[in-house]
């Protein structure tokens, strides 16, 4: 009889599911729309991380044509055709040689110098302003993400303290849904920021390296067509000396006479 009573007792207890989908219900529309917005954060960073590491990578790789082939041509013309038309490098030789063509125009020797080289700054500009696109909306996620979750966290204890005011007792089956719903969209608001700050610490020092490949590349070309061509990047200079360097080490052939 006695085990009886306590199967129908815990038959009547009240049945409570405290999982991510009961506790995202019982915060209605507000935690429904507040997780869709950080999921969106999400995917718009990891989207904004791939697209950029991918056009990065595309554009450090296009640098070895330009050390390994592009400064071997006889003219920057020659050069020219030795890159991808799509390229970075590709836009800033032909950037230089616009500039150089209506450097030609120009009677003030000073003025048409600084006229190239503003024409290549601005060049650089525009690149570094490409590759830069997206990284402002990752600072933004990884600023915001956290208080939008912090948003939801104030919602859920709002209803925790609701519902402890309307039974008029604080007991775990009123406020675990409240504040498990409070806690989740803390977390989540924390899994969405770091990413994001982590990709826009990282993709900036990746751009800051690209950004100084370009000056330095540009500043070649402006002494290169400065020097009508006989100016180049001081790696080529180097590896030219080595090679005559090497070449004049070698000991010299001999000839033998045989007596007879």
């Amino acid at each position: 009889m006695t085990f009886e009573l306590l199967a129908a007792a815990a038959d009547a207890a009240p049945q409570n599911s405290f999982g991510f989908l009961e506790a995202m219900e019982q915060g209605g529309f507000v935690a429904w729309f507040i997780l869709g917005v950080m999921v969106i954060m999400s995917v718009g960073s990891f989207y904004i991380l791939f697209t950029k590491l991918f056009e990065q990578r595309k554009v450090l790789a296009q640098y070895k044509a330009v050390r390994t082939q592009f400064w071997k041509a006889g003219s920057l013309r020659d050069g020219a055709t030795k890159l991808d038309k799509n390229s970075a490098w590709r836009q800033l030789v032909d950037d230089a040689m616009l500039a150089e063509d209506q450097h030609a125009k120009m009677t003030d020797k000073l003025e048409a110098h600084d006229w190239m080289h503003g024409s290549l700054q601005r060049s650089e500009d525009t690149i570094n302003s490409k590759l830069a696109g997206g990284l402002p909306f990752l600072a933004t996620v990884g600023a915001t993400a956290p208080f939008v979750g912090l948003l939801g966290t104030v919602i859920g204890i709002y209803r925790a303290l609701i519902n402890i005011g309307i039974a008029g007792s604080a007991s775990i089956d009123k406020v675990a849904g409240p504040v498990g719903e409070a806690l989740i969209m803390t977390a989540i608001g924390l899994l969405v920021a770091v990413p994001a700050v982590f990709a826009y610490n990282w993709l900036q020092g990746r751009n800051k390296r690209i950004a100084e490949l370009l000056h330095a590349f540009s500043t070649d070309l402006l002494a290169n067509i400065n020097s009508a061509g006989t100016v180049k990047p001081t790696y080529m200079t180097a590896t030219s000396t080595q090679t005559a360097a090497k070449a004049a080490a070698k000991p010299a052939a001999t000839t033998t006479t045989v007596k007879k």
